[in-house]
């Protein structure tokens, strides 16, 4: 009996089907492997909110999958109760809502001026400005007590908090790295229109540049939102402490006499790093590329 090779259409699918098995497998454990990223990250998190909600503590493995019997907001009530949260976060969001306002205004000013204006001595101007970064912040909080505090007399002031945070050097770099992106021509078309400096600025610089807004604010957020030694340094006074002041006195005081000294210093950090990130959940689509050149005409 004589066997006839299968069609070449026939021929053909054995090979296309293997491919696409090996292109399914491939993108299936990069899931997986993306999945167990995720969840090594996602873990120190989640066992503080379970740490915070517990009323006995629990180090053993097992704390991390706990009793429901065992679950409760007592820390959260003691912590309050010791603190008073609102208060605290309102001063911290006082605090960190000046920084963040003060950072992004003058950055975008600076940042503006270094990457699109010419003058004498820009070069100079940013050479400095790296070389800021380089000194850390806490070998400048003793003069900066002094001129804050004895010289300005602005101890237990939210602008005294403030003002050491107002500028902020990684700012002004990112946003002049983002307007040398912008297309030279818009600049120039406003400027024939007769457009001013701060006028192209806010109508045309500031529109395009919402990826490094949203950085900006996200970094000027972190730090003072986690600051507790300069706000501590300035002010004394417990009605004007913020959050991560609060919570480092709570812990270094009080919380070793509670009877769950890790759940109530859990749910204090839990406090703490809620609107952080909420915040990052809520910019975190703002990071998208965006077409530059959509607005030069070919």
């Amino acid at each position: 009996m004589a066997i006839h090779p299968a069609p070449p259409a026939q021929a053909d699918e054995l090979p296309s089907a293997v491919r696409a098995t090996r292109r399914t497998s491939r993108r299936l454990l990069g899931k997986l492997v993306l999945l167990a990223g995720a969840a090594v990250f996602l873990f120190p998190f989640y066992y503080m909110v379970v740490g915070s909600l517990q009323t006995e503590p629990d180090t053993t493995p097992g704390g991390a999958f706990p009793d429901p019997g065992n679950l409760t907001l007592r820390n959260y009530t003691e912590i309050n109760s010791a603190i008073s949260l609102g208060r605290s976060l309102v001063n911290s969001g006082v605090f960190t809502g000046g920084v963040i306002l003060c950072t992004t205004i003058f950055g975008l000013l600076a940042g503006y001026a270094l990457a699109r204006l010419h003058f004498r001595g820009r070069g100079a101007t940013f050479a400095l400005l790296l070389l800021v970064q380089v000194v850390p912040f806490q070998l400048l909080m003793i003069p900066l007590y002094v001129l804050i505090v004895r010289d300005y007399g602005l101890a237990d002031t939210y602008l005294g908090m403030i003002l050491p945070f107002a500028i902020n050097t990684t700012a002004v770099f990112i946003f002049r790295q983002f307007f040398l992106q912008l297309p030279q021509e818009m600049f120039d078309a406003a400027r024939i229109d007769g457009a001013t400096e701060l006028q192209i600025l806010y109508r045309i610089a500031v529109p395009l540049c919402k990826p490094a807004l949203a950085a900006v604010i996200l970094l000027s957020f972190t730090g003072p939102w986690n600051e507790f030694l300069w706000p501590f340094l300035v002010t004394k006074d417990e009605a004007m402490q913020p959050l991560a002041v609060s919570l480092a006195n709570y812990i270094s005081t009080v919380a070793a006499s509670t009877a769950n000294p890790f759940g109530v210093i859990l749910a204090g950090a839990c406090v703490l790093a809620a609107p952080a990130v909420a915040l990052y959940i809520a910019f975190q689509r703002r990071f998208t590329s965006t077409d530059l050149d959509s607005a030069v005409k070919g």
